[in-house]
């Protein structure tokens, strides 16, 4: 992979871990009567979401940042992808499908963080024939 590219990479994985840990901090604090009022979703949904984007979130930049467990920036990135896809689809269930370019903006980007087909920023490294 090209320095750029790496450099892009690590670019966009940080705008959208800042995405994730603000939106997802916001649905664990806000309180749960004016979430569920605006969206119609169970409370405790909301609540397991925004534990999913906070998680998510830290799982897209602390991996790499740390070299610890890097194979897990593509699998937080996989789960944000199917929680960018739900919101994706309540977005446009609710008739607004100009409004649903966001989140499917949102999931292609986590997407291309997933994708196999990038290379990795950091390889797992082998230590003794084994992943660390």
């Amino acid at each position: 992979m090209s320095a750029k590219t790496s450099v892009m990479l690590w670019v966009v994985q940080g705008l959208l871990a800042g995405l994730f840990l603000f939106a997802g901090g916001m649905k664990l604090v806000m309180p749960i009567e004016a979430m569920a009022a605006q969206v119609g979703l169970p409370s405790a949904f909301l609540r397991f979401i925004g534990v999913v984007e906070v998680l998510g979130g830290l799982g897209l930049i602390l991996p790499g940042a740390l070299r610890i467990r890097t194979g897990l920036t593509p699998l937080a990135a996989a789960g944000l992808v199917i929680v960018m896809t739900g919101a994706t689809a309540v977005t446009a269930i609710d008739g607004a499908a100009a409004p649903a370019l966001v989140p499917a903006s949102v999931g292609l980007l986590c997407g291309w963080i997933r994708s196999p087909g990038r290379g990795d920023v950091h390889p797992a490294r082998r230590v003794h024939g084994r992943l660390s």
